[in-house]
C-alpha cells in the first residue's frame, strides 16, 4: 500500500514476534537435560495446566455473564437506566391517559368518524412536523435539560385542557388544537430518550433495552387507559388531565436527579439548519436506514387503522362503552408485554425481514378479526394478538435503526425514524377514518388488513437491505488539518488526487460511490469524482463543505467503517507518493 495522505494518517505498532513453540524448536533450545531441568519443565507444565484451567473458568464465567446480560431484564440492573425507564413509564402513562380521555371526550362532542379519528392524527402529527428540529436540538443541546423541559411542557398543556373542560368551554376544534399541543411535547421528548438509551447500556444489551422501552409503552397502554377509564367514569375527563399534569411534573423532577455531564464540542454548537440538513443527508445516504424507514412507514400506515377506529368499534360491540374501550386497549398492551419476553428467542430464530413480515401478517389477521368481532369475547383475544404483532415488528425495526446510526447523529436519525412512524400514523388515521365515513368502520378495517400485507411484500422485494452491518464506532485515525489562517466564511473545497491503473478503473469507480455516500453522511455539501481527459490514470475526488468549521466537524464523525473504506481506496492508488490533498477556500 502506498503512504497515507497526511490528513488520513494512522499509527500502527508492529506485533511482538511469537515464540516458536514447535517440538523441534523446543528440543534445540533445551540442550542437554538433567534432573533439575526436568523438574523445572514439570513445574512449568503444571503451571501451564493451571493457567489453562483458570482461563477455562474465566471463559465459562464470561459466557454466564454474557447470557445474563442478554436476558430481557438485564438493562434494569443499570441504576440510571432503571430510573429513566421508570420515568419513561410515567411519561407514556400520561400520554395514553391524555389520548384516551381526548378520544372519549371527542365522542361526546361529535359523532363524526373523521373527527374521532383526527384525535389520533392531532396527537401524532407534531412528531412528523417537529421531529427533525427536535432531534437536531437533542444532538446539539444538553440532553438532560432538554428532557426536563419536555415534561414541563406536557404538564402545562394538561392544565389548560383541564381548565377548558371544567369551564364547559371545550369544542371539537379546540380539543384537536390542544391535543396537537400535547403532541408537541411528545415530539420534543422522544428523540432525546431514544438517543440516550445507547449511552446507558452496553451494545449487547441494546435490543433488550429497546424491548423494555416497548414494555414501558405497552405497560402504560394498560395502566393509562385503566386509570383514565376509572377517572372518567367516577369524576369526569377533567381530572384525567389534572393527574396527567401532576405525573408530568413528578417525572421532570426525577430526571433532575440524573447527573449527566454535557460535554460541548470544542468547535461550538452546530447551527440548527445545518444540523437538520446533516441529519437528513445521513439518512438519505444510508441504505440500511432507508430500508428501515420504508418498512416502518408501511406497517404503521395500515396498522394504525385499528387504534384510530377503536373507540367506534368499542361502542359497536354488545354493551360497548368506556369500559370496553379501556379493556381492548389493555388487552393490546398485555399482548405486547407478553411478546417482549420472547423477543430474544425470536431474533435468534428468524431473520429481521422474516420477523417483520410475519408480524405484519399477524397484525393484519388481528385487524381482520376485529372487523367482524361481535363481542368482547372475540375482540379481546384479537387485540392481544395485535399487541404481540405490534411490538415484534416495531422492536425489530427499532433495533435495526439504532445499529445503523453512529452516536453523533443518533437523535436526528431516530427522530426521522419516529417521524416516519407518526407521519404514517397520522396519514393512516385520516385515510382509514375517511374510508369509514364513506363506507363503514368494518369495511375500512378489512381493506387496511388486506392492503397492509400486500404493501409490505412489495417493499421487502423492491427495497431490499443487502448491505453489511457497518462498524460505526468512532475513530480518530484521520488527523484534522491545522491552518495558519483558516477562512472565516465561505465554503471549503477539498481535492484528493489519485492515480489508478486504467484496467481497474471500473472497480475504483464503484468504491468511490461508497466514498460519496460516506462524505455526504459526514455532512459534506457536495461530492464529485473528476477524471482527467489527458491523463486517463488521474482521478480527483472533490468534496465541498459549508464552512471551515463544518469541514473540521467531519473529522469528529469518522467511524471505523470510514477508515476501512479509506484503506480500500488507497489500495487502488499507484505510485510511491500518497494521494495529493489540497484545500481551497471559495471566494465570495
Amino acid at each position: 500500500m502506498p503512504p497515507l495522505p497526511s490528513h488520513e494518517s494512522t499509527r500502527s505498532v508492529a506485533p511482538t514476534p511469537a515464540p516458536d513453540l514447535t517440538p523441534a524448536a523446543d528440543a534445540a533450545a533445551r540442550g542437554p537435560t538433567d534432573d533439575a531441568a526436568a523438574a523445572d519443565r514439570a513445574a512449568v507444565a503444571q503451571g501451564t495446566e493451571e493457567s489453562v484451567a483458570a482461563q477455562l473458568d474465566q471463559s465459562a464465567a464470561a459466557q454466564l455473564s454474557q447470557a445474563a446480560s442478554l436476558s430481557p431484564f438485564a438493562p434494569l440492573s443499570v441504576p440510571v437506566f432503571r430510573m429513566l425507564w421508570l420515568t419513561w413509564v410515567a411519561a407514556n402513562t400520561c400520554m395514553w391517559m391524555n389520548d384516551v380521555a381526548a378520544a372519549w371526550l371527542m365522542t361526546t362532542l361529535t359523532s363524526s368518524p373523521i373527527l374521532v379519528a383526527l384525535v389520533q392524527s392531532a396527537s401524532t402529527l407534531p412528531v412528523f412536523l417537529l421531529g427533525l428540529p427536535s432531534g437536531a436540538l437533542a444532538d446539539i443541546l444538553d440532553r438532560r435539560r432538554y428532557f426536563i423541559a419536555t415534561q414541563f411542557w406536557v404538564a402545562a398543556v394538561a392544565l389548560v385542557l383541564c381548565v377548558f373542560v371544567m369551564a364547559g368551554g371545550m369544542t371539537a376544534p379546540l380539543l384537536l388544537m390542544l391535543t396537537f399541543a400535547n403532541g408537541i411535547g411528545l415530539a420534543m421528548r422522544w428523540p432525546v430518550f431514544a438517543a440516550i438509551v445507547p449511552e446507558l447500556v452496553s451494545r449487547p444489551q441494546l435490543p433488550a433495552a429497546l424491548a423494555l422501552n416497548g414494555v414501558a409503552m405497552n405497560a402504560s397502554r394498560i395502566i393509562g387507559p385503566l386509570l383514565a377509564g376509572a377517572i372518567i367514569a367516577s369524576a369526569g375527563s377533567a381530572w384525567v388531565f389534572v393527574l396527567n399534569a401532576v405525573l408530568s411534573v413528578i417525572s421532570g423532577l426525577v430526571i433532575m436527579r440524573w447527573k449527566r455531564t454535557h460535554v460541548p464540542s470544542p468547535l461550538g454548537r452546530e447551527k440548527l439548519p445545518s444540523a437538520m440538513r446533516v441529519g437528513l443527508q445521513f439518512v438519505r445516504q444510508s441504505p440500511r436506514m432507508r430500508a428501515v424507514l420504508w418498512r416502518i412507514s408501511i406497517f404503521f400506515l395500515h396498522a394504525t387503522a385499528l387504534l384510530a377506529l377503536l373507540p367506534l368499534l368499542a361502542r359497536g360491540l354488545e354493551g360497548g362503552g368506556a369500559g370496553t374501550f379501556t379493556l381492548l386497549l389493555a388487552s393490546m398492551g398485555a399482548g405486547a408485554i407478553t411478546a417482549a419476553m420472547f423477543l430474544p428467542r425470536l431474533r435468534q430464530a428468524m431473520a429481521r425481514d422474516v420477523l417483520v413480515m410475519r408480524g405484519t401478517m399477524l397484525q393484519a389477521a388481528a385487524t381482520g378479526v376485529m372487523a367482524v368481532a361481535p363481542n368482547v369475547y372475540v375482540a379481546v383475544p384479537a387485540m392481544f394478538v395485535a399487541g404481540m404483532a405490534w411490538i415484534t415488528t416495531a422492536n425489530s425495526l427499532s433495533v435495526s435503526a439504532q445499529l445503523a446510526l453512529p452516536n453523533w447523529v443518533r437523535a436526528r436519525g431516530m427522530s426521522i425514524y419516529q417521524m416516519a412512524i407518526m407521519g404514517s400514523t397520522a396519514l393512516g388515521a385520516a385515510v382509514w377514518g375517511q374510508v369509514a365515513t364513506i363506507s363503514d368502520v368494518h369495511v375500512s378495517l378489512g381493506i387496511a388488513a388486506g392492503t397492509g400485507v400486500v404493501a409490505m411484500l412489495l417493499v421487502q422485494r423492491l427495497v431490499a437491505d443487502r448491505s453489511m452491518e457497518e462498524d460505526l464506532s468512532p475513530s480518530r485515525a484521520f488527523k484534522a488539518p491545522v491552518a495558519d489562517a483558516p477562512p472565516g466564511t465561505g465554503h471549503v473545497v477539498v481535492t484528493i488526487e489519485y492515480f489508478i491503473d486504467p484496467a481497474r478503473a471500473t472497480e475504483f469507480r464503484a468504491v468511490m460511490q461508497e466514498s460519496r455516500r460516506s462524505r455526504l453522511r459526514q455532512g459534506a455539501l457536495a461530492w464529485q469524482l473528476l477524471h482527467d481527459i489527458s491523463q486517463p490514470a488521474r482521478y480527483v475526488e472533490r468534496i465541498e463543505d459549508e464552512s471551515w468549521t463544518e469541514h473540521l466537524r467531519r473529522f469528529d464523525r469518522v467511524t471505523a467503517s470510514d477508515v476501512a473504506l479509506r484503506d480500500r481506496k488507497l489500495a487502488f492508488h499507484v505510485g510511491d507518493a500518497p494521494p495529493r490533498v489540497t484545500r481551497w477556500a471559495v471566494e465570495q
